[in-house]
C-alpha cells in the first residue's frame, strides 16, 4: 500500500519534485544529518558529533557585535533607526538600494587589494551564492549544455547549477601530484571529451580560493584559463566567495585583476565572457543574511540576471544594515586584517596538531577548512574504503568531516575538515578525538617509507608525543573565540 501511494505521488508531481536532483542523498549531506541527530555541546552533550562540515567563519563575530552596538541606527528595528523604518519597509526597486550597491562594490575592491575596480551598476543581488550561481547558469546555458569544472569541487554546485536548470557539469581532472593545479592539458582533455560525447560546452566554472582545497589560483594559471576560454569562445564563471579568507602569502589574485591587466597589455580578452560570483557568507561570516552578488562584464547578462533577481532579492533591511557597515572604512580595514590573522592562527594550530600524529594536509593559505589526507588509513585505495573510514569517523570518532568522493575527488582518502566554525574549546576536543583515533591506528599512519628501520618509526612516535606537549601549550596561549556552534538552518556551504 505504501509503495503504491509513493508511486501515485510521483505521478502527480513534477520530475524535479519527485527526483533526487538536489543531491541531498550524498555523504556530504548525510554528515549533516548525523550531526543534527546528535549535536555536540560542551555541557549538554559533550560526546555528540562535532560539526566540521560547515564552512562558516565564526572567528571574528566579536568585531561585528561591537560595531552593531556602536551603530544601532543602522538597524531600522531600534529606537535610533526607527525613523527610517517606513522608507526601508515599503517597496524597493529590484536593482537594490544605491548605497548598498556602492558599498558592496567598494568592499569588493578592498578585498582585492584595490587592484581592480567594480562598477556599482553591474552589481546584481541574489539570495546567497546559491541563487547567484543558478541565475548565471540560466543566463548562459540551455538544458543539456555544460560547464567544465576542475575537480575536486564543492558538492553544492551539483544543486546550484544543475538541479533546476538542466545544465551538466563536466570534470577537469586535477591530481594531488601537482597540488590539484588546473593545467591547460587537463582543460583541453575535458573539452575534447565533451565534443566526442556531443555535449556543447558553454563555459567553465572555477572557485578561487578553492573549496575544498583552500588554495588560490596563481596569476599564470588564471591567465592560462582566460586564454583558454577566449580561444574556445566559452564563458568563465569565477566563484570568489572566499576572497577575504586568504591568510598568508601568496596573495589572492582576482579574475577581474587579470582581465584589467590583459587590457593594459593590449592582449585580446572578451570581457563579455567573464562573470564573478560573490557573497558575504564566507568573508564576513553572514550566511544567514543571504547576500549573494552577481558581477558580470556582459550587459545582456546583467539585464537578464537583474530581472531574475526578483525571485531571490536581499531584503531592504539587510541591504540598509550592510550598506552602513561596509561603508565604515575603519571597521572594514580592521575586520579584514584581524580576520586573516585569526584564520592563520587557527590554521596553524590545527595543522600542527594533525602533523604530530602523522596526518598531512594539502598546503593551503585560504578558506575555512583543510584538505586532510587520510589515505594511509584506508584498507584499500578505493572509494568504498574511503566511505568505510568516513562512517567510522562519523559514528565512532563523532566528527562530521566530508569525504573527498562527495567533492568528486578522483583520489580516495581526502577529507574536507572545517576549522573556523567553532570556538577554541571545541577545536581542542575535535583535535583530541582525531589524535586519539590515529594513535589507536598508529601502525597504519606511522609506517616509514623507503624501508627505514623499525627504530626510526619508534623515534618518530616519541618525537610526535613531544611535539604534542608543545601543541597543548601553544593552544592555551591562543585567543579564545566564544562563538556558539552553528544551527543546521544556516547556509550549508
Amino acid at each position: 500500500m505504501m509503495m503504491m501511494k509513493n508511486n501515485n505521488n510521483n505521478n502527480l508531481l513534477s520530475k524535479i519534485a519527485s527526483g533526487n536532483g538536489h543531491g541531498e542523498e550524498s555523504p556530504y549531506f548525510d554528515g549533516w544529518k548525523a550531526y543534527d541527530s546528535d549535536p555536540f555541546h560542551t555541557t549538554n552533550n559533550p560526546h555528540g558529533v562535532i560539526q566540521m562540515g560547515l564552512a562558516e567563519n565564526q572567528l571574528s563575530f566579536d568585531l561585528v557585535r561591537d560595531w552593531v552596538k556602536r551603530n544601532q541606527s543602522a538597524s531600522i528595528c531600534t529606537i535610533e533607526g526607527v525613523d527610517e523604518f517606513k522608507d526601508i519597509a515599503i517597496f524597493q526597486d529590484y536593482h537594490g538600494l544605491p548605497e548598498f550597491r556602492n558599498a558592496v562594490a567598494n568592499f569588493m575592491e578592498k578585498v582585492r587589494g584595490n587592484k581592480a575596480s567594480f562598477d556599482p551598476n553591474r552589481i546584481v543581488m541574489s539570495g546567497g551564492a546559491t541563487g547567484a550561481h543558478e541565475t548565471v547558469a540560466f543566463c548562459l546555458a540551455n538544458p543539456g549544455e555544460a560547464f567544465l569544472v576542475p575537480i575536486p569541487y564543492y558538492p553544492g554546485f551539483d544543486r546550484d547549477l544543475r538541479w533546476r536548470t538542466g545544465v551538466q557539469l563536466l570534470p577537469i581532472h586535477c591530481e594531488s601530484s601537482n597540488g590539484f593545479k588546473v593545467t591547460r592539458e587537463a582543460m583541453e582533455k575535458a573539452y575534447e571529451k565533451a565534443q566526442e560525447d556531443n555535449i556543447r560546452v558553454k563555459g567553465m566554472l572555477i572557485t578561487n580560493p578553492s573549496n575544498p582545497l583552500g588554495t588560490i589560483l596563481d596569476r599564470d594559471t588564471l591567465r592560462t584559463i582566460v586564454r583558454f576560454i577566449n580561444e574556445k569562445n566559452i564563458h568563465l564563471i569565477a566563484d570568489e566567495i572566499y576572497a577575504a579568507t586568504v591568510f598568508s602569502k601568496p596573495s589572492f589574485v582576482s579574475i577581474s585583476e587579470i582581465i584589467e591587466e590583459e587590457e593594459q597589455n593590449k592582449i585580446e580578452c572578451n570581457k563579455d565572457l567573464i562573470h564573478i560570483i560573490y557573497s558575504l557568507s564566507k568573508d564576513m561570516g553572514f550566511p544567514g543574511f543571504r547576500v549573494g552578488i552577481i558581477y558580470s562584464y556582459n550587459d545582456e547578462v546583467v539585464n537578464c540576471a537583474r530581472k531574475m533577481s526578483s525571485f531571490g532579492l536581499v531584503s531592504t533591511q539587510t541591504q540598509h544594515l550592510i550598506a552602513a557597515m561596509l561603508s565604515d572604512d575603519v571597521f572594514v580595514n580592521n575586520f579584514l586584517s584581524e580576520s586573516a590573522r585569526r584564520l592563520a592562527i587557527r590554521h596553524k594550530l590545527f595543522t600542527n596538531g594533525l602533523s604530530q600524529v602523522g596526518i598531512e594536509c594539502l598546503q593551503s593559505n585560504a578558506g575555512l577548512f583543510l584538505w586532510m589526507d587520510l589515505h594511509k588509513l584506508l584498507k584499500n585505495q578505493t572509494n568504498e574504503a574511503e566511505m568505510e573510514l568516513w562512517r567510522v569517523i562519523i559514528h565512532d570518532v563523532k566528527l562530521n568531516v566530508s569525504p573527498g568522493s562527495s567533492f568528486h575527488c578522483p583520489e580516495p582518502g581526502w577529507f574536507r575538515v572545517c576549522i573556523a566554525n567553532m570556538d577554541d574549546h571545541t577545536m581542542k576536543v575535535a583535535l583530541t578525538r582525531i589524535r586519539s583515533f590515529v594513535m589507536k591506528n598508529k601502525e597504519l599512519t606511522l609506517v616509514v617509507p623507503n624501508k627505514k628501520k623499525c627504530w626510526q618509526s619508534d623515534l618518530k612516535l616519541r618525537l610526535s608525543l613531544s611535539r604534542s606537549r608543545r601543541f597543548e601549550h601553544d593552544f592555551m596561549m591562543s585567543p579564545h573565540s566564544p562563538m556558539p556552534h552553528s544551527p543546521l538552518v544556516q547556509a550549508r556551504n
